[in-house]
């Protein structure tokens, strides 16, 4: 949520994140935060995206409230997202994609940590240009992990632009994937029938990168099984999530 001079404050989602996800045949839907009942807005919905942004409040995790580098906090959409993402995980089966903020929400939002500030570890920040803008890097992913089997593709060229990652794991959650210096680029949640969470920005280069793309196909794809289950309780599942 952002100010102006002629509002307040307004919402919005980024144009390649809504690409992307008409691409795959999806119709983008966005939710505002804030919301007392947003369980009942998700019965319009059949999948989830949880975008970038800024930082989280470190007092949500137990990190340092006072350091400098913190830029973006918004209390209300940390609730929202916060305790969303712990209801997605508990029993439903929404499909769900995680994305740079989105992935460090669902991490804390399950009992992780993050470090406030990538350069009070690593001198040299490969993940965000020196004006906050877009660096391209490479990624390893896991060649057994559900996202691989997404991708269909373990050595990724991700854009990427943040200066927080994940220190402590949630403990409900597996690494499947890193970049050259270590950061965790990407978890999951076994048992979870499909929750992909990534600290690039595959909206970025899903247009001319097919293996990109292709996350928000299976996305698309997975919410239109959903939404028949969820029409026709006795249908079953097909394909599987995270192991």
């Amino acid at each position: 949520m952002f100010e102006t001079k002629y509002y307040d404050s307004f919402y919005y989602v980024p144009s390649p994140y809504v690409d992307a996800v008409r691409r795959a045949g999806g119709l983008p839907i966005l939710l505002p935060v804030g919301e007392p009942d947003w369980m009942d807005w998700l019965a319009i919905v059949d999948g989830i995206v949880v975008i970038g942004g800024g930082d989280i409040d470190p007092d949500r995790y137990g990190g340092d409230t006072s350091h400098d580098r913190l830029a973006g906090i918004d209390q209300e959409r940390d609730e929202s997202e916060l305790s969303l993402l712990r209801e997605l995980v508990k029993g439903n089966e929404y499909p769900t994609l995680c994305i740079c903020r989105g992935m460090q929400v669902l991490n804390v939002a399950l009992g992780g940590t993050l470090h406030e500030h990538i350069p009070d570890i690593h001198e040299d920040n490969i993940h965000q240009a020196g004006d906050g803008g877009w660096t391209i890097q490479g990624v390893t992913v896991d060649p057994d992990s559900f996202l691989a089997e997404v991708m269909k593709r373990t050595d990724l060229t991700t854009y990427s632009g943040h200066h927080q990652a994940i220190k402590e794991l949630a403990p409900s959650t597996k690494i499947v994937a890193i970049s050259p210096d270590d950061i965790i680029e990407a978890i999951e949640v076994p048992g979870h029938p499909w929750l992909v969470a990534v600290q690039w920005h595959p909206e970025m280069s899903a247009a001319e990168d097919p293996s990109q793309q292709r996350i928000f196909d299976q996305l698309v794809k997975t919410a239109a099984e959903y939404r028949k289950r969820r029409s026709n309780p006795t249908r079953k599942q097909t394909g599987h999530g995270p192991r």
